[in-house]
């Protein structure tokens, strides 16, 4: 009997332990509640003890306890802001594993990424992952805010909120901009070279504010550490510090805003109150974002595997500018504002003004309603604003507005200098020896002596000859020949030549302009 009772105390002690251990692991939460929160049970104890963990968890203290129903809404918010701190949180995990492989040198820059992707298990996908996450990041906070204009969520106790999203905005295009440079390859070097350049155009310190970025008249060592630095220390800190201001709004003072349609004074009584009516974050909302995470990390994954992959150029070269050289695509309007006038006006203090109106909204639009039919101007502005990025970002284009001779226009598009192209595609089996002349070699029986013959070399020579016909035929290139030769130049490595031959309108001269290609058996697999 004796012992039975030890037992029993010894059981009943134990069960008392691993119960307060378990509590102070989950910040307050029993065994027995937390099985019911698994289960999607109500709580077990009152106070709500779900709660509590809002006041003791380091990483739920800036969650809120509930929200408003209607405010979860799919079709209202998109979980667009949910998205945008996922990418965020891919990126800090990713980056801080890219961090231990990458060295932030001119002289090992290139070769670290090189050695990551091709020798480090899952090397490539964690750069993919980066990479595609911060595209990802700037998308989903760029419609975040477009989200938040067009629903007026930016107004009244909210107006702060909209302010620390501008500012996340902005730092997201920082983090992006300041991480395309360290791969530290062509199209890299000289985007960045051009966008640092637009500094120098700044009234009063714009060389000062150059140097300090470049860290010397050109990008060189000190640019390259500066970048980084920006990019893993600074930016990342400011980034924390504000996304911690804007989840702290909205969690302890006005919620995400409900649909602009509960705002109505004339709705029944039964629907506001089902509409305000309160939904836990533990356990219905965080099982709704681990799902959302689930989503997330599969649809990433999947297009990194299949999709998707991180451009890697040849090595910078501060001698040779490429030619279509283009700023990454998120800053393609402001590459497109610059076509159109003086660098000052249209690179510093227009981009300048329009962040500045960004920040005002919330002091411009003294509209009190949110609904879009109570708003129209400010719904058209919106619209507006949105179309005309997308037409400066069409202008951005390396295309647009850059008149490129037609013979370098032609073989630059089959065979661009920086990345694949249709030319750099072609299977290596089919690049057969011979001389291709247009117009004169049948396009249609070009490999007689390979089985299944070569239908991608021919797609490319057609294309090659459609483009050179149409050019004839413009007068851009008068009294056109060209051919396309393709010789064995070592073992395993082939030489293309595209080369076009025309007469000078003016002169009357013959010029002649051409590529050298050298293809190694393995670029199928590179590439």
């Amino acid at each position: 009997m004796l012992k039975s009772l030890n037992f029993s105390e010894l059981f009943k002690n134990a069960k008392t332990a691993i119960d307060n251990r378990v509590r102070i692991i989950t910040a307050g939460l029993s065994i027995i509640e937390l099985r019911a929160l698994l289960r999607g049970d109500p709580p077990t104890e009152k106070p709500n003890p779900r709660y509590k963990v809002h006041v003791t968890s380091f990483m739920f203290h800036i969650r809120p306890k509930f929200y408003q129903q209607a405010s979860t809404i799919f079709t209202h918010t998109w979980r667009l802001g949910f998205f945008t701190v996922f990418f965020l949180a891919l990126e800090i995990v990713t980056g801080l594993i890219l961090m231990i492989f990458y060295t932030p040198t001119p002289a090992e820059a290139y070769n670290s990424i090189l050695s990551l992707t091709s020798n480090i298990p899952f090397g490539k996908l964690m750069r993919d992952l980066h990479r595609l996450g911060a595209e990802g990041m700037v998308i989903f906070s760029v419609l975040h805010m477009l989200r938040t204009f067009l629903t007026g969520s930016y107004k009244k106790e909210r107006s702060f909120t909209w302010l620390t999203g501008v500012v996340l905005l902005l730092v997201t295009l920082g983090l992006s901009f300041t991480g395309y440079l360290l791969p530290w390859d062509q199209l890299a070097y000289w985007a960045v070279t051009i966008g640092t350049s637009m500094a120098e155009a700044a009234p009063l310190f714009g060389n000062e504010i150059n140097l300090l970025l470049r860290g010397a008249p050109d990008i060189g060592a000190g640019g390259l550490l500066r970048f980084y630095l920006l990019h893993i220390v600074l930016l990342p800190g400011i980034v924390v510090w504000m996304l911690s201001i804007h989840y702290y709004k909205v969690a302890r003072e006005h919620s995400i805003s409900l649909p602009a349609k509960y705002d109505r004074e004339d709705l029944p009584k039964e629907i506001t109150k089902k509409a305000k009516q309160r939904l836990d974050l533990l356990p219905d909302l965080l099982t709704h974002e681990v799902f959302l995470t689930t989503v997330g990390l599969f649809i990433t994954i999947l297009l990194t595997a299949f999709f998707y992959e991180a451009p890697l150029e040849n090595i910078a070269n501060p001698q040779q500018t490429p030619l279509d050289t283009k700023a990454p695509w998120y800053f393609w309007w402001l590459q497109g504002m610059l076509k159109m006038g003086d660098k000052t006006l249209m690179g510093i203090i227009l981009p300048t003004i329009i962040f500045g109106i960004l920040f005002a909204v919330p002091y411009i639009d003294r509209n009190p309603h949110r609904e879009a039919h109570k708003r129209p101007l400010a719904i058209a502005i919106g619209l507006l604003a949105t179309l005309t990025l997308v037409v400066l970002s069409y202008m951005g284009l390396p295309e647009y507005g850059i008149e490129t001779p037609a013979a370098a226009r032609i073989i630059q598009d089959l065979a661009p200098e920086e990345g694949l192209g249709e030319l750099r595609a072609i299977p290596y089996d089919q690049l057969q020896p011979g001389v291709y002349e247009v117009n004169v070699t049948d396009a249609e029986n070009m490999c007689p002596d390979l089985l299944w013959g070569c239908p991608i070399l021919e797609s490319v020579f057609v294309e090659y000859s459609d483009r050179v016909n149409e050019a004839a035929e413009e007068g851009k290139l008068p009294d056109a020949e060209a051919v396309l030769v393709i010789e064995e130049w070592q073992a395993d490595l082939t030489k293309v030549t595209p080369r076009i031959i025309w007469s000078d309108g003016e002169s009357g001269d013959r010029k002649s302009y051409e590529q050298h290609i050298f293809l190694h058996r393995d670029h199928d697999r590179d590439h």
